[in-house]
């Protein structure tokens, strides 16, 4: 958005844009009222990213009107917690689009995604029923311009999994670590590095578990210095406070 701005204002400046063409372009800031939602445009310039789409809860039709809004910024698109229902909806008026059913993300690219982040952000699950909430860290984390690798199924369960790529871990920039059940691995990889570490609670696990909150209480007592915690099953969470942690 900044760049758009400045090639904007640069065309207005040479004479190849008049006033009135200016003030049409500029018209949807800071945001557009589409009635029952609304697009802010502003985000990407205020914030560094363009406003995600939360895909839950929304039907497939809104979710549609607010997709035709973003990409008439030429940003690309991420919509998030989205029904494999709605997502074949929004596929077929979108073809170019990409849809992951794990994560449930939606991607819609206009556009190169440069490359922001000063180094890698290594997401790491506990186990593979994890999957859903680690993709969903790791494809945001791409959407936001960050070279993102991926450690899945190593648990304290068999933490030797994990000891075996001990180079892998000391190499990350930011480490976003993911678990259900207890939650015991952020701590476990906090110990081992000397990087920030942000926790995301799952609801995987048994009974007592609580759907997370077991695991979230567990990830906010760690006795590791380096560990921040986002919400149950906020992996978007995760990888915009890692990208911002990257830049």
């Amino acid at each position: 958005m900044r760049e758009k701005l400045k090639e904007l204002l640069l065309n207005y400046k040479e004479g190849k844009l008049s006033l009135e063409e200016v003030l049409e372009r500029l018209k949807i800031l800071p945001f557009e009222d589409l009635g029952d939602l609304r697009i802010d445009h502003h985000r990407a310039l205020r914030k560094g990213f363009p406003e995600v789409i939360y895909g839950q809860g929304k039907t497939w039709e809104q979710i549609a009107k607010a997709i035709e809004g973003i990409l008439k910024t030429g940003e690309n698109v991420l919509v998030t917690r989205l029904s494999p229902h709605k997502a074949e909806k929004i596929l077929s008026l979108y073809p170019q689009a990409e849809y992951h059913p794990i994560p449930r993300l939606l991607v819609l690219k206009q556009k190169e995604i440069p490359l922001l982040g000063k180094g890698e952000i290594l997401v790491i699950s506990a186990g593979t029923s994890d999957l859903p909430v680690a993709e969903e860290a790791a494809l945001c984390a791409e959407m936001m311009g960050n070279q993102v690798g991926r450690l899945y199924d190593v648990g304290v369960s068999g933490v030797h999994r994990l000891l075996h790529h001990l180079e892998l871990l000391r190499r990350a920039n930011v480490l976003i670590v993911v678990a259900g059940m207890e939650g015991a691995l952020p701590s476990v990889v906090a110990g081992l590095v000397e990087r920030p570490v942000i926790a995301v609670p799952t609801s995987v696990g048994y009974g007592v578990s609580f759907k997370g909150v077991a695991a979230l209480l567990g990830m906010l007592t760690s006795c590791a210095s380096n560990v921040a915690v986002v919400n149950i099953d906020n992996g978007f969470g995760a990888a915009y406070v890692a990208s911002l942690i990257n830049r």
